[in-house]
């Protein structure tokens, strides 16, 4: 199991993100939240860091996971979570002074922006720590692409559709995004419901 390890940390690390895009999914559809263009580009990344972890579990159909797959892997998804944790700071920062109460409910005392600089601060560390101790997780053992590595990386795609299709129906056939948003341009394009 343990010359196995770095294999299973890419697949921990692509269900961490998931469970992370599939929350602030709950948030948008169940608390009626439209997400603003920077919540999206913080999904993107988020989904970027994840697709680092995806290359490592792909990379594994060969039988076996090299020191440079493990490099290229997590020098993406560090890639992805140093520029995701800009754009979060960013909108952290356009909250910050009092009385603006922030975009959006907080969820457990934060807001989902704030909740996802610290995912990236997460995965910036796992990251690191994956490249430090690449050498003792890169294995020359038989490693199988099996069904468990198809469930996740199927998840993750799924997850990436659903953000399409859901800017997609935030957007319509508009070019920008509403930096506060409040409904979703494609019901309203297609004659769903009557603009206000």
């Amino acid at each position: 199991m343990q010359k196995r390890l770095g294999f299973w940390i890419a697949h921990f690390n692509i269900l961490a993100v998931c469970t992370v895009l599939l929350g602030a999914f709950g948030v948008q559809l169940g608390e009626q939240e439209v997400p603003c263009p920077l919540c999206m580009l913080q999904r993107m990344a988020m989904m970027l860091c994840a697709l680092g972890s995806a290359y490592i579990i792909l990379q594994s159909r060969s039988g076996s996971l090299t020191l440079s797959d493990f490099a290229a892997g997590y020098g993406m998804s560090i890639l992805a979570a140093v520029c995701g944790a800009c754009i979060s700071t960013r909108q952290v920062l356009i909250h910050i002074v009092p009385p603006d109460p922030g975009y959006g409910d907080p969820v457990l005392g934060l807001h989902l922006y704030t909740w996802a600089l610290v995912v990236f601060l997460v995965v910036l560390i796992d990251s690191g720590l994956n490249l430090m101790f690449a050498r003792e997780l890169v294995t020359d053992h038989p490693i199988q692409f099996n069904g468990i590595s198809k469930a996740v990386i199927g998840l993750l795609g799924a997850v990436i559709i659903a953000n399409v299709i859901s800017v997609f129906c935030q957007e319509g056939f508009h070019w920008i995004l509403p930096d506060d948003p409040v409904r979703y341009e494609l019901f309203y394009d297609l004659g769903l419901f009557k603009s206000t």
